[in-house]
């Protein structure tokens, strides 16, 4: 092979290697504080000449109000249970370790199918031989002559390669047949 394919798949290698290490040490085993499974969101609209605002707190679900989520109280101790039931609080969870998980999974399936594109891309022309009776049949006596090469090379097609030349051979085929059947009743009419 040429020193130009080696460098593409050291490339790649080296690619899938660089990957897996950032995986690594991006997304560690333990669970990591910075990155909570669980809180409490409130939404509370504007009041009087207090702008609305969100807040975020982890907590635990039964501690998911206004009173425990809210701080400071924007508004002074009279106002505060008005403004409270303005507020909607959402308990709200979610599984980091599963995101992650399946973020990892994507990424190596979409690094394996780029790695393999580029192997079938190196690969393809090695195993495609040029093969003298693809040319297009220009007219019947070249279709006569190459009608049996071409039917003994589908017959030996064992391969899934060779089985798909040799489909996309007869498509060829039939597809010239109509093109001069065409043109035959186009001179014909005319």
């Amino acid at each position: 092979m040429s020193s130009f394919k080696l460098g593409v798949i050291n490339g790649c290698f080296f690619f899938v290697v660089v990957v897996v290490v950032v995986c690594l040490f991006v997304f560690p085993r333990e669970v990591n504080h910075n990155f909570e499974d669980v809180r409490c969101k409130c939404i509370c609209p504007p009041y009087r000449n207090i702008s609305g605002n969100i807040y975020n707190i982890n907590v635990t679900q039964k501690d998911c109000n206004c009173l425990h989520v809210v701080d400071p109280m924007p508004v002074p101790g009279h106002d505060v249970e008005a403004y409270c039931l303005l507020c909607e609080c959402k308990y709200e969870e979610r599984s980091s370790n599963t995101i992650k998980v399946t973020i990892i999974i994507y990424l190596s399936v979409v690094g394996a199918l780029l790695v393999y594109m580029l192997f079938l891309l190196l690969v393809d022309p090695l195993i495609r031989k040029h093969d003298p009776y693809t040319q297009p049949l220009h007219n019947e006596e070249d279709s006569e002559e190459m009608r049996p090469h071409a039917d003994a090379g589908l017959a030996r097609g064992n391969t899934v390669l060779e089985r798909v030349e040799g489909a996309q051979q007869r498509w060829k085929k039939q597809v010239q047949e109509q093109r001069k059947t065409v043109f035959d009743r186009h001179k014909l009419l005319s």
